[in-house]
């Protein structure tokens, strides 16, 4: 059976202690997409929207959050992250939201990541609600993770 970390011997929460771990470069890649109609979609690469350039401010927005994922999962480790890199582009159905986060450390990514995905999502629907409540983030899922212990993962 498998042991979650985030849980001791009393079944207690508590925070990972990474302190013996190696410093690696550990990476990770996390996807998520915002389903709208074609019109929204128009709005959105446009740039004409009411709040402006919803891609670009997506963007920003999910590089902020990746740097505040401690803040926001309460047993995160703070990361000095060295690279953030999130992409928002238009797909067939909506937007598409990518981000890469990066760094050399004690403990992975991941969690960095997918806040950054669905933070850019979040700033989508904020940007175009004014168009379209119906629309829908979904797919918010690592798709890559390398480096430390646990060694490199792709999803299928």
């Amino acid at each position: 059976m498998t042991r979650l970390t985030h849980i001791d011997d009393q079944g207690r929460a508590r925070m990972v202690d990474v302190s013996d771990k190696a410093e690696t470069v550990r990476e990770a890649i996390a996807v998520g997409f915002v389903r709208m109609r074609p019109s929204t979609l128009e709005l959105a690469i446009s740039g004409t929207g009411q709040k402006g350039d919803v891609r670009a401010v997506a963007e920003i927005a999910g590089v902020m959050a990746a740097k505040q994922t401690s803040n926001l999962i309460p047993l995160c480790h703070p990361l000095a992250l060295s690279k953030v890199e999130v992409s928002v582009e238009p797909a067939e159905g909506g937007l598409a939201v990518m981000a890469r986060v990066k760094l050399k450390g004690q403990t992975g990514v991941e969690m960095e990541a997918l806040t950054a995905v669905s933070v850019a999502c979040l700033t989508i629907y904020d940007m175009l609600k004014a168009a379209e409540k119906g629309m829908v983030i979904e797919a918010v899922r690592l798709v890559e993770k390398t480096g430390g212990k646990s060694g490199d993962w792709r999803a299928d």
